[in-house]
């Protein structure tokens, strides 16, 4: 399910639809504080563009999601569905700046 168009899409959409954040208002969010990198740089702007191939880390609590897009989606499907969109690289944990 690889997005051959070179669509074009909004991350909080994008994050929403993969059901990585339960909301949409969450991944914008997410977005807005910082806990969200695209390729690399960090993504404050929900309404940043992503497209197939970008890679997405996602940091929830102590840990960091990180995924390659393959396609945009166009609904908030089931997740078999959801899963259809991205490639998990895995988590990673996030270090502690406390200790």
């Amino acid at each position: 399910m690889v997005d051959e168009a070179g669509e074009a899409g909004r991350l909080d959409r994008w994050l929403f639809f993969a059901r990585l954040c339960k909301s949409r208002s969450l991944a914008a969010r997410l977005c807005e504080e910082g806990f969200v990198a695209v390729d690399g740089a960090v993504a404050r702007r929900p309404a940043r563009t992503i497209r197939a191939g970008n890679l997405v880390a996602v940091t929830i609590g102590r840990s960091q999601r990180r995924v390659r897009v393959l396609a945009l989606g166009t609904r908030r499907g089931p997740a078999p569905e959801a899963q259809g969109l991205y490639e998990d690289l895995g988590t990673v944990p996030v270090p502690d700046d406390w200790g």
